[in-house]
């Protein structure tokens, strides 16, 4: 087990955080998605923290952390200032951010954020969409539609009852048909199955859905740009930043990677053949050899 520590940020949020590594040492701080935890990346961790500080919370609404009641409380802004705080308390100056799935999305907040103030130096990705080009995807390409029509069961009030009878895993299974046991080491799997019994954490993780302003149109809404519409005026990011691409995500095929050059002037884009949508522990040594080329070369 990696142990974990509470920490209260400056919010009032506390964040159970492995924090791991020589204190002197370049910090890594790695974002997990839904609707795991801080595990996501514990063969990262493993393989890193004899040279790197890392650092992992269980993010706001996951596991024990801070669950504050109303959807207002998971806007992205508010998951993004968590991670500044948590560098704050843990002082933290500056660091590279490493992020998965909706961590991924934080992680890309992050990124923008904090190469604006100085304080993020590298991002690395995995399997997240950049946030311009995941909208519009969502308007023009029928498969990523189709892909994300479950995000609009997750936002649906009319599936909480099925997440009071059954916990996380009703709508999991009714949503997405989750399962894989194939795929993860059975304790692992364990320990996400009971964490997901947890009703509170499971529309806290929900919430995250149901905060986000993503647009995710129904199937028979036409494939067009909506008139008006237009991505975020953000600046390109300039800070060197790793995409990790599992080609085999069934929710977020590899199309979402064609554009990411303009949005990302310094851009490296590693491509896992074989494997699903959660690369860090379906596709270890590869994830892991991936940043151990990109965080020496950006050293």
């Amino acid at each position: 087990m990696m142990e974990q520590t509470r920490i209260r940020l400056a919010n009032g949020i506390e964040l159970d955080t492995v924090d791991t590594g020589p204190r002197d040492a370049p910090v890594l701080l790695f974002l997990h998605g839904f609707p795991e935890s801080h595990r996501t990346w514990r063969h990262q961790i493993a393989h890193f923290s004899d040279r790197y500080r890392c650092i992992a919370p269980d993010q706001r609404g996951y596991r024990g952390s801070s669950k504050p009641e109303g959807v207002d409380n998971y806007t992205p802004d508010k998951l993004v200032g968590d991670i500044f705080l948590l560098a704050d308390a843990l002082g933290v100056k500056e660091f590279t951010i490493v992020g998965h799935d909706w961590g991924g999305a934080i992680a890309w907040g992050v990124a923008m954020a904090g190469e604006q103030m100085g304080r993020v130096k590298r991002a690395i990705i995995a399997n997240a969409p950049h946030h311009a080009v995941f909208q519009k995807l969502l308007y023009t390409s029928p498969v990523q539609r189709e892909a994300s029509q479950y995000m609009r069961g997750f936002r649906d009030p009319a599936n909480d009852a099925l997440v009071q009878e059954k916990g996380l895993f009703g709508i999991l299974e009714a949503q997405i048909r989750w399962d894989a046991p194939d795929k993860m080491e059975p304790e692992e799997r364990a320990r996400l199955l009971e964490d997901w019994q947890d009703r509170e954490a499971a529309f806290a993780m929900l919430n995250w859905y149901r905060a986000s302003p993503i647009d995710i149109p129904a199937m028979d809404a036409p494939f067009e740009v909506p008139e008006g519409w237009a991505p975020p005026p953000f600046p390109p990011q300039t800070i060197p930043t790793l995409v990790i691409w599992a080609q085999d995500d069934l929710a977020l095929p590899p199309e979402n990677t064609a554009a990411l050059p303009e949005h990302v002037k310094d851009l490296t884009l590693i491509e896992v053949p074989d494997c699903g949508h959660f690369v860090p522990w379906e596709a270890p040594k590869a994830v892991n050899a991936a940043m151990e080329e990109f965080l020496a070369r950006t050293a």
